[in-house]
């Protein structure tokens, strides 16, 4: 009897052996990848909430920064955009110094929003001149981008500097917020 009490201890340990296999296989492991992956996208969630609350905070100053950025890109008009930039150009001319050459404006259709006049500027001075009318370029409030600035020098000693110049203007067609 010893033998079969043995067969069936040992049948029964096979069969729970078995089961919690079984058992683990089919439920606890999707139960933890289950539990895993939620616990995941909750971080992920809180995260996006965390972050959307900061936005709705700095709401104010993002719509603050925005109303600068928008004051300062071009008038609506073209004619009147391309006279604010002319007259931009002969301000920072006037008061380096520099010696503007040619000045050839092009408008680029950028998308339904906005559209960005490229300016082709080529201007000759000295490097005291050259160097004030680059910062009062970039002093300017206006939503200007310099495109590229090439220097080059005219003379052997290097005191007569050649300055070409290329930047774009932005002109956002909705002025609404």
């Amino acid at each position: 009897m010893e033998i079969k009490n043995r067969q069936k201890i040992l049948l029964i340990a096979a069969a729970t052996g078995l089961l919690l296999l079984v058992a683990d296989s089919l439920i606890l492991s999707p139960l933890m990848t289950s539990w895993q992956a939620r616990t995941k996208r909750i971080a992920e969630l809180k995260q996006l909430v965390s972050d959307g609350s900061l936005v709705i905070k700095r709401r104010e100053s993002t719509l603050a920064r925005w109303d600068r950025m928008r004051t300062n890109t071009l008038p609506s008009n073209i004619s009147l955009a391309e006279g604010e930039m002319l007259k931009a150009f002969n301000r920072w001319a006037q008061d380096s110094g520099i010696t503007l050459v040619s000045l050839k404006p092009q408008w680029k259709e950028s998308g339904e929003d906005y559209m960005s006049l490229e300016w082709r500027a080529d201007a000759s001075g000295d490097i005291r001149t050259v160097s004030r009318f680059l910062y009062n370029l970039e002093k300017e409030p206006m939503g200007l981008r310099v495109e590229t600035v090439e220097i080059s020098a005219r003379d052997n000693e290097g005191k007569q500097l050649s300055l070409g110049l290329q930047l774009s203007g932005l002109l956002l067609n909705s002025q609404e917020p």
